[in-house]
């Protein structure tokens, strides 16, 4: 997708959510001269947007809105749709149909303005081989009245030493932590990245998602792109599942690992026989099946307590017990049947 990292640039070529901490503590956007926030608004909303190519059917009636200070994830498999949402979000596509606000702001009629507040990172990026990277930065820098801090970004990032670098010696990996430097360095109120951390290493990874915590604890709304599920886990106050251009599911991490499991599920090997019947009349158990060695006993409420008490009473020990940990991997592929690293053809 071009050189685009910025939305400025396509002019020149459970306990309180961090999102409820932003908004207990007044932050508001500073849109400058003429802009019209919407009072107390998400800083995005997307109502029924839709979009085709053609006879293909990219985004089917998508919508969600996302806090001041939030960490909004969309996760799908490749192809699902998750680009062309953020795309049309951010005025790089125009919708077929539904509605877009950011801040209260059109990113069509009032393109301008939302150059402003939206810092962008998309999957695919380029610059002139010859161009060294502090020129890149310096260039970028200039497109804003009130930058944020080139260095402290910098060093995040791990690019400090890479300024006199020419574009063309940095590696994918390098180049992957050049884009969100660039989408972060107009200070923008909100932040649209898509698959920031594919190509980096797992140290890399990490300081990035320090500093998009750092990010979002200034109350900035982050929309972000992923299928990595331990970055949703980490980062994520909420996610939307979309397959196949449409919103399955919506929910905090939790949730929707919660979802995954249909219920509590505990595994076990016990010190000796048992009838099944000491455990299937408990209400807390839904059902019991062996497995080699081992007991898994699916059910709700209490239930391994409830368990471990009742073998107890009857003399038995349960040895080995492991508890269910469903992902959210597990949460897609039970609402959708697709797994997230299936390949797909679908924008």
């Amino acid at each position: 997708m071009g050189i685009l990292h910025s939305v400025a640039d396509t002019s020149a070529g459970a306990d309180a959510s961090p999102a409820a901490r932003a908004a207990a503590a007044g932050r508001r956007p500073d849109l400058g001269a003429g802009a019209s926030p919407a009072a107390d608004g998400p800083a995005v909303e997307i109502t029924h947007l839709r979009k085709t190519y053609g006879s293909l059917v990219a985004v089917d009636d998508v919508s969600f809105s996302v806090a001041e200070g939030e960490i909004f994830g969309i996760l799908g498999p490749n192809g699902a749709g998750k680009t062309t949402t953020v795309e049309c979000a951010i005025g790089l596509r125009p919708p077929d149909s539904g509605t877009i606000r950011l801040l209260g702001l059109d990113p069509q009629a009032d393109r301008d303005r939302v150059h402003e507040i939206v810092g962008v990172q998309l999957q695919e990026s380029a610059f002139p081989a010859k161009l060294r990277v502090g020129e890149i930065l310096e260039e970028y820098r200039s497109f804003y009245r009130r930058p944020a801090d080139v260095t402290e970004l910098v060093d995040a990032l791990g690019l400090a030493g890479k300024r006199r670098d020419y574009y063309r010696s940095l590696s994918g990996g390098q180049r992957q932590r050049l884009s969100v430097v660039l989408a972060l360095i107009g200070g923008p109120k909100i932040a649209v990245l898509d698959e920031m951390t594919t190509g980096l290493d797992p140290q890399a990874r990490r300081d990035a998602w320090e500093l998009i915590e750092k990010v979002r604890d200034r109350g900035v709304a982050i929309v972000l792109v992923t299928h990595f599920m331990e970055e949703a886990e980490r980062l994520c106050d909420r996610v939307a599942l979309i397959d196949s251009g449409h919103l399955v599911a919506l929910d905090t991490p939790a949730g929707l690992t919660a979802r995954a499991r249909g219920g509590k599920r505990m595994r076990f090997v016990p010190s000796g026989p048992f009838d099944d019947r000491l455990l299937t009349g408990l209400t807390e158990v839904a059902a019991v099946q062996h497995d080699g060695r081992h007991v898994v006993v699916t059910g709700t409420g209490e239930l391994v307590n409830a368990v471990i008490l009742a073998l107890h009473a009857a003399g038995i020990t349960a040895r080995d017990v492991q508890l269910d940990a469903s992902t959210l991997e597990d949460a897609f592929v039970r609402l959708t049947g697709t797994r997230l690293h299936q390949n797909g053809d679908q924008p």
